[in-house]
């Protein structure tokens, strides 16, 4: 639970941060173009927050940007989708549903994100569970002592 405390911490920070940008770039490019640059930004700043505090694992390596960026080529596709989608059906929505939508699409992305991350980008071998020993029955206890 922590790791996902901090994960929505930073995320959200990020995605906050993205959303404040989306606003402002959209005004001067088609809003695919400003979520693909929006996009590319954040991910490199959050993969580097979740791996070096969400995760604990220090700078992120080439090999965890990379995955990272595969996850939110998906965030982005979602995000893309919902604006797209708003726009599509209602044409004049103002900033604060676009917003809405954004964060909403953004924040189901980021759910999907922390698994993947959680699991696969950031999983350290010795963090995987083991098999619990078998506990020892009373009989065996006592034969011991």
């Amino acid at each position: 639970m922590a790791a996902f405390a901090r994960f929505v911490l930073f995320g959200g920070g990020t995605g906050i941060a993205s959303s404040g940008a989306l606003v402002v770039l959209s005004g001067t490019m088609p809003i695919a173009v400003a979520n693909a640059f929006v996009t590319v930004v954040s991910t490199v700043a959050a993969t580097e927050l979740h791996s070096r505090f969400t995760f604990g694992g220090g700078r992120a390596g080439l090999r965890a940007h990379g995955q990272s960026a595969l996850s939110a080529l998906a965030a982005y596709l979602v995000t893309t989708a919902a604006m797209l989608g708003l726009h599509a059906a209602a044409p004049g929505a103002g900033v604060l549903v676009e917003q809405g939508v954004y964060l909403g699409a953004s924040g189901l992305a980021g759910i999907g994100r922390f698994v993947l991350l959680r699991l696969f980008v950031f999983a350290r071998p010795d963090a995987r569970p083991r098999p619990a020993a078998p506990a020892l029955a009373r009989a065996q206890v006592v034969a011991a002592a």
